[in-house]
């Protein structure tokens, strides 16, 4: 449109009550300019966050949208994803973990607006990038740009989604949630490499978007060029740099990443929260107007969504709300605290731009007004390490390395990003007593062989196309005739196996023996295996099991992509010298036996024989391991404890948890984490040198009181033993408070004029439901030093800083403390800034 701003009207409503018929007119809009998005008439600064409805259980909605909204998020954003919702064509899934209108009717229920990112192309780290893998099939297929075929199926699906969502009147022009929808996702760089037939794509794809009538905004991410209406977003770690591609548009933040993904080989990142706190308020002091974290709670990817390959399956995300659904603390509180701020500062931010005033070097001002006389203001230091010391408005103000102070009144500090108010927690896994313990049963599977359901080809198969997604696994099997005069029968010195695969994963077997295992990464998912192997004079049969982990979700032409050996196999070190067996008859079998047999099912586990005892913990590869459980009492989340195994999946009671990898351990640079300076995905890094995936979520809802079926398939060989039930609990909370640190509650109290003097700041502890404080590790007003889980005394401490937390909190579920010198027995240090830090155990 060429208005300044881009309004939308419905005449809505038809009330039906008993026999008499009211009709009302009721004008619903969403509308937007370059300063903000506006509901029903009211100018907004919208806080949005993502939570993936596959990616936790209905059980668990409720919840994560609660704490969501106590966070202070105004929007739920979630991707549809089409390969659950439709895993053969014309067959649709809406059902369990896939129901969207009830997760969308959740969150319109909780008071929060939606934000359904509709794609249908959705990258999220998930298998094929949400698209059904059935799509490659499809006669001419070209995906993601200007071709027939998949511009049929994707308008097919988005018009299925929108009419469903328009038959649940679930659009807010109808009265429902969802106030803005995404057509495609991050396509701008890939339209870029594509060129002319990537530009048709995506006016089309905008076209028929916007020809579906929702009566909301059309949004896309990382598209400069957006045709009109619709408004083109930023995806980063930072996005302050970012203007849309017209002056009337509002500036938005689809993806701020609250952390990153963890790969199976890779460390555990991690976002210090006041970096990603720094990062949000440099975009709303540069007239941001939508702000979305990806990822508010990331969840798991159960069964075999993950995608990458290599993705695992936590998808933790470092979150605010982390994979089990449980506060992250400090981020979710630090972010809570600042989005108060942010609405405190709203009737300035939505009337005008800032004016901008250089401050020092590294320091700037950006000021808010409204005509009605409200002002905001926002004092930035972008120095990474030092302090600066700013004169604004006949006052000076502090300001730490790598912050932003916000002033909601231009005059007082109610927040600074990298000064924090809330808590700190460290969580456990604790073992939770089964009786008896885990009681496991084993039926080995060993190789494949020359089955009915196996087929014969006079060349190597790609893997995709064979097994179509529906295994991780394709037997590749193939014989070798050795003359009895080989020369390495006498020399003892074996020939060479090499086998080159596109990935992911490769286990060989020589006449029924395990004889080595290869795998890739993220980065390189290609492999080569390359050893010697035990061959015998006459015919000798060889077994390859190629697995796939998770399909890749990013790149141009995903109709090309492969996987499985691809070859050339080679034998090297015989008397011919070098026989190339690429060429000679292979056999297939599509899945393990244990798959055909639904082995990990209440009814297929009772076909085969189990054997029980020393069996048990023989370490082969390819042995399937189940026990029965019952569900521990309490609420707290459940895990499984996988250390002590190698690779395979996991289920329970028919469902699965997903894959499991603890023997891929994570390889990088971990190290101390300073918050200060640009950060970036390589940054902050845990677990080097431990599993990157230990622990595996068990969903609550998915047990039953008593005779829960646990079914462990190991390929390479682990002990099921030392195999576990964990809780995820609170281990000790902590505080670290500046005394003269702002708080919102101080500065609402001093602004309603009941207190004229400065106000202290107090240390809030809690743990969870059902625990208590039980002792405090540490205490110090004073300089303390280190982190939570490692403070240490500094050269200034107040000998009474224990005393106080021993009286006030030992034995409560939670206590409050403030941070003044009196409470702890006097100033230790006068003319010495001065901060409290403590550290209290739950149990």
């Amino acid at each position: 449109t060429g208005s300044r701003a881009v309004n939308v009207m419905w005449n809505v409503a038809v009330v039906v009550l008993a026999l008499w018929v009211f009709c009302a007119s009721v004008r619903a809009s969403v509308s937007y300019d370059a300063k903000a998005i506006t509901i029903n008439g009211q100018r907004r600064i919208l806080i949005s966050g993502s939570i993936h409805y596959p990616r936790s259980t209905p059980e668990m909605w409720p919840d994560l949208i609660q704490k969501a909204k106590e966070g202070g998020l105004d929007v739920i954003q979630t991707y549809v994803f089409w390969n659950g919702h439709e895993p053969s064509p014309g067959k649709y899934n809406f059902e369990g973990n896939y129901d969207l209108v009830k997760f969308v009717k959740l969150a319109h229920q909780a008071g929060l607006f939606v934000h359904l990112r509709v794609g249908p192309y959705v990258c999220a780290e998930w298998n094929f990038g949400g698209f059904p893998v059935w799509l490659k099939y499809v006669r001419g297929i070209n995906f993601r740009t200007d071709n027939g075929p998949f511009k049929y199926h994707m308008q097919k699906f988005t018009a299925k989604i929108v009419n469903m969502m328009k038959a649940e009147r679930l659009f807010e022009s109808q009265g429902g949630p969802i106030i803005l929808s995404q057509i495609e996702n991050e396509y701008g760089p890939l339209e870029y490499e594509t060129g002319a037939s990537g530009r048709a794509y995506t006016k089309w794809a905008a076209e028929m978007a916007v020809g579906l009538g929702t009566g909301v905004p059309w949004v896309m991410c990382k598209q400069d060029d957006a045709p009109d209406p619709i408004i083109n977003t930023c995806n980063g770690f930072y996005c302050d740099y970012f203007s849309p591609n017209k002056a009337y548009k509002p500036k938005m933040w689809t993806e701020a990443w609250t952390g990153w993904y963890t790969e199976f080989g890779g460390p555990v990142p991690n976002r210090p929260v006041e970096d990603l706190a720094f990062s949000v308020a440099r975009f709303i002091q540069k007239g941001g107007a939508f702000i979305n974290y990806y990822m508010y709670h990331g969840g798991t990817n159960f069964g075999r969504t993950a995608g990458g390959p290599f993705i695992a399956t936590s998808y933790d995300y470092d979150a605010p709300l982390d994979e089990y659904g449980l506060l992250r603390q400090p981020k979710w509180g630090h972010l809570k605290d600042l989005h108060r701020a942010i609405k405190l500062c709203e009737p300035a931010l939505v009337s005008g731009n800032p004016t901008v005033t250089k401050l020092g070097n590294y320091e700037e001002a950006h000021v808010f007004r409204s005509k009605s006389g409200a002002c905001a203001a926002f004092l930035t230091n972008y120095h990474s390490n030092a302090f600066a010391k700013v004169s604004w408005g006949n006052m000076h103000y502090n300001l730490p390395p790598w912050s932003i102070s916000i002033l909601p009144d231009c005059k007082n500090t109610v927040y600074n990003t990298a000064r924090v108010g809330a808590q700190s927690a460290r969580m456990k896994m604790t073992p939770v007593p089964i009786h008896g313990g885990f009681s496991w049963q084993a039926y080995n599977e060993g190789p494949a062989g020359y089955e009915d359901n196996s087929f014969t080809m006079a060349r190597l198969l790609e893997q995709i196309n064979t097994t179509r997604d529906v295994s991780d696994y394709l037997w590749y099997m193939t014989d070798v005739h050795i003359n009895a005069k080989e020369g390495f029968l006498r020399s003892g010195t074996y020939p060479t196996l090499t086998v080159q695969s596109a990935g992911h994963a490769l286990h060989v077997f020589v006449n029924g023996q395990p004889s080595g295992t290869a795998y890739g990464s993220l980065e390189f998912p290609k492999l080569t295996f390359n050893q010697g192997i035990k061959l015998r004079a006459g015919t000798n049969r060889i077994a390859l099991l190629s697995i796939a982990v998770g399909l890749p979700n990013v790149g141009p032409h995903f109709e090309r992509w492969n996987a499985g050996i691809l070859g050339p196999v080679t034998l090297y070190g015989l008397d011919e010298g070098k026989r190339d067996l690429s060429w000679q008859k292979w056999s297939y079998k599509i899945g393990l036996k244990g798959e055909a047999l639904s082995l990990h099912s209440l009814t297929g586990s009772s076909s085969v024989e189990w054997a029980e005892g020393s069996l048990v913990t023989r370490r082969q590869p390819l042995t399937w391991y189940k026990t029965i459980f019952s569900a521990p009492a309490g609420s707290a989340p459940l895990a499984l404890d996988m250390n002590s195994m190698g690779k395979g999946q996991i289920w329970i009671n028919g469902k699965s948890i997903g894959r499991y990898w603890p023997a891929y351990k994570a390889v990088g640079a971990c190290g101390g984490c300073n918050y200060a300076g640009t950060y970036s995905q390589k940054k902050c890094l845990s677990n080097c040198g431990e599993a990157s995936q230990r622990w595996y979520h068990v969903p609550r809802s998915w047990l039953n009181p008593t005779g829960n079926l646990l079914v462990v398939l190991e390929e390479w060989g682990g002990n099921p033993n030392g195999i576990s039930l964990v809780r995820r609990d609170i281990d000790s909370v902590c505080a670290d408070i500046y005394e003269w640190q702002p708080t919102l509650m101080n500065y609402e109290m001093q602004a309603s004029g009941k207190v004229k003097k400065p106000l202290r700041p107090k240390a809030h502890l809690s743990c969870s439901l059902g625990q208590k404080i039980s002792s405090i590790k540490f205490a110090s007003f004073g300089t303390p030093e280190g982190i939570c889980g490692s403070f240490h005394e500094g050269s200034c401490h107040a000998f009474h800083s224990y005393d106080v937390f021993q009286k006030i909190c030992v034995g409560k579920n939670s206590c409050t403390v403030p941070v003044t010198p009196e409470i702890f027995g006097g100033d230790p240090c006068p003319s010495v800034m001065k901060k409290l830090s403590v550290e209290a155990i739950c149990s």
